[in-house]
């Protein structure tokens, strides 16, 4: 699966937690996040993760990219929904092409813990069911 990590600024710190429960699951997957995100986790887990740019500096617009071109399996966005985002109309497009696009979407602790232990236990398969044509498209 392609997975994508992306988390606000107080929400880092949840994020590595989550990276460091995971490893073991987010191992055995390609891993994409923004800039700084990336760092961090890469620094506290040792995952391999391919970074792109800082959310603000167009990292979000990047993963948002590859949304709409259906290369991602699951997002998990960890937002800080108590602080202004001076990019939030780029924070609001990664979320309505996840929607558009039928990528499943976590976007804090408890839906990122559900997700991932799905994905641990083989249960988010959900691609043939939603988009078969994806499916179709790889072969």
């Amino acid at each position: 699966m392609n997975i994508a990590l992306i988390a606000h600024d107080k929400k880092k710190n949840d994020m590595i937690s989550l990276a460091i429960k995971y490893k073991d699951v987010l191992k055995k997957h390609t891993l994409f996040a923004t800039g700084t995100t990336g760092t961090l986790v890469m620094g506290e887990t040792g995952l391999s993760i391919i970074r792109m740019k800082s959310g603000p500096l167009g990292g979000d617009q990047q993963i948002g990219a590859m949304i709409a071109a259906n290369e991602l399996d699951l997002v998990i966005f960890l937002r800080d929904p108590l602080t202004a985002q001076p990019h939030e109309p780029d924070v609001s497009a990664l979320l309505r092409l996840c929607d558009v696009q039928n990528i499943p979407l976590a976007t804090n602790l408890a839906s990122s813990n559900v997700m991932l232990t799905a994905v641990d236990r083989g249960e988010l398969d959900w691609r043939m069911s939603v988009n078969p044509l994806y499916v179709e498209k790889k072969d």
